[in-house]
């Protein structure tokens, strides 16, 4: 995943989102934070020739190389487009890339998960500690070592290749990063890919008419400690966001959490922090959230922690307590965290590493939880912008501080005032690599100019007919709703495909006969974890 910060009102990627703005001159000290700075000129041509902006001239830069990355590019490289990628990390894989060093710094969501370094500095000695300057740079993903696939494989294959025959329905991280890489590899990206390569901005161009990108480039010689970092800028007249949904953590706010934080930095962390059960033996462990991660790692601690607690707020997606190993036990939601007794000024607080923490944990329902070596917070991912508010998102802004809503986008990938801007990935409660392969798809005729969007007016009259009857909101993307996945795909490949015999290209196809049994046996299993979901977009029955 490659990661994009911004500053106010767009995602990357994921969108963790980039804040963006698409509006003129936004700027972020560049000492806080590797700005983002979108300029979308809304007067620019587009509005009277939106077609001049497509065509297998042109050149795209794609943000990211995990799956909606590799997907994108391969796509939009098979339509005969000019492409690069841009990656932060070493290789392709995104969220699948395990590595084990621990990832995040607690910071403000617009500072993004990076550290600013500044460009054209040059670190080298044998005193250099190149592992921390990686992680500076491209902190690693929250892959742990456990990690599966949660999907069955079947459903996640894409038109660029198959998983490898006999592989199971659920696959470790290491078997999924090796089909990522395998298309990438199939499809020709590793040639177009720049690695070690981080986008620090988008821009327009003063005219207009192409997008400026500035990189910042980790570059290594081997043999030698040390690393240098070199910026660089270009322009490229289209852009695809493909960054991935897990950068920027959610942290409740919760009353005397910080405290907890800041006086037992390592033993209160976040799930994207998380890498291995080993580290709980023995130990009592409260984890935050009841979503798929923090019941993994309830699971994964079963045999090694004393004794698990899962504090839920009982949301609709919460996992049933009956799948919890033995030794964990469902409680109820976190009021406040007492924090230690104060000590002597000045006397930090130590603690050794069977030692609990020296303070207590009241639950909403008045029980008082005592003698907890570790809290993990699994809540979940943000797409934040700390510079807008979100009572009125209007028709710029991408990402606000509701956190939840990626704005303005047609059918979820283009940007309604500019689309050669375009976001694959950000749907959810999906078949992920399948549903971002159909949308790349949809995209790389678009770009190649083989399908025609429609006006502005009208995708925005599309786009505020769907927040008519959804409503804004964290749901607002889900596809949970029993056949609305299947149907968001059937009306990308309708749409492109009204334009085959006009422009030529084969037809995008849509999900297989075998796709659509094996999707129903896996969503008839999801109905039976989640009976609460309604049939209307994933909202409780009332």
């Amino acid at each position: 995943m490659s990661a994009v910060t911004a500053t106010a009102g767009f995602p990357h990627a994921f969108v963790p989102h980039l804040p963006l703005k698409a509006d003129r001159y936004t700027h972020l000290e560049p000492q806080v934070a590797m700005p983002l700075i979108v300029n979308t000129y809304p007067e620019s041509d587009f509005t009277t020739s939106p077609e001049s902006r497509f065509g297998v001239n042109k050149t795209v830069a794609v943000i990211g190389s995990g799956i909606s990355g590799v997907c994108a590019a391969a796509h939009i490289l098979k339509h005969g487009l000019s492409v690069t990628v841009f990656e932060r990390s070493d290789g392709a894989g995104g969220v699948w890339k395990f590595d084990e060093r621990p990832s995040y710094v607690y910071r403000p969501p617009s500072y993004g998960d990076q550290h600013h370094i500044p460009s054209d500095i040059v670190f080298e000695g044998a005193n250099t500690d190149l592992s921390s300057l990686e992680v500076r740079f491209a902190p690693p993903s929250p892959c742990y070592a456990g990690l599966k696939t949660n999907v069955p494989t079947p459903l996640m294959g894409t038109a660029l290749g198959d998983w490898p025959e006999g592989s199971p329905a659920s696959v470790s991280h290491s078997a999924a990063l090796q089909y990522i890489r395998s298309l990438a590899k199939r499809s020709g990206l590793d040639a177009v890919t720049e690695f070690h390569t981080r986008v620090e901005g988008v821009r327009k161009t003063s005219d207009g008419s192409k997008w400026r990108i500035t990189t910042l480039t980790m570059e290594k010689d081997d043999g030698i400690p040390g690393a240098r970092f070199i910026q660089r800028v270009r322009d490229l007249d289209l852009v695809v966001v493909a960054s991935g949904h897990y950068n920027m953590p959610r942290i409740p706010q919760i009353e005397g959490l910080k405290e907890w934080k800041d006086s037992f930095p390592n033993r209160v962390i976040h799930s994207k922090r998380y890498r291995n059960p080993e580290e709980y033996r023995n130990q009592n462990v409260l984890v935050i959230g009841a979503g798929m991660s923090a019941t993994d790692i309830c699971k994964e601690l079963g045999e090694i922690s004393n004794k698990t607690y899962q504090s839920t707020r009982n949301g609709r997606f919460d996992l049933p307590a009956s799948v919890l190993p033995p030794n964990a036990v469902r409680v109820a939601t976190v009021e406040r965290f007492v924090p230690p007794e104060a000590k002597a000024e000045g006397e930090e607080p130590t603690l050794r590493n069977n030692q609990p923490i020296p303070g207590s944990v009241v639950l909403t329902d008045g029980t008082v939880l005592h003698d907890i070596h570790q809290v993990v917070i699994a809540t979940g991912y943000i797409l934040h912008s700390d510079t807008t508010v979100d009572a009125d998102p209007n028709n710029e802004l991408v990402v606000t501080s509701d956190s939840v809503m990626t704005h303005n986008l047609h059918k979820d990938i283009f940007y309604i005032n500019d689309p050669t801007l375009a976001f694959i990935g950000v749907p959810y409660h999906v078949a992920t690599f399948s549903l971002f392969d159909f949308q790349a798809q949809a995209l790389a005729r678009v770009f190649a100019g083989r399908a025609k969007l429609p006006t502005q007016e009208d995708m925005r009259r599309e786009y505020e007919k769907r927040v008519e009857s959804k409503g804004r909101g964290r749901f607002f993307h889900s596809l949970v709703t029993p056949g609305r996945e299947i149907a968001y795909v059937k009306d990308l490949a309708g749409w492109v495909n009204s334009y085959v015999k006009e422009t030529g290209g084969e037809p995008m196809p849509t999900h297989s006969e075998e796709f659509l049994k094996e999707y129903e046996v896996m969503k008839s299993r999801l109905r039976g974890l989640y009976p609460e979901v309604a049939k209307n977009d994933g909202r409780l029955q009332e």
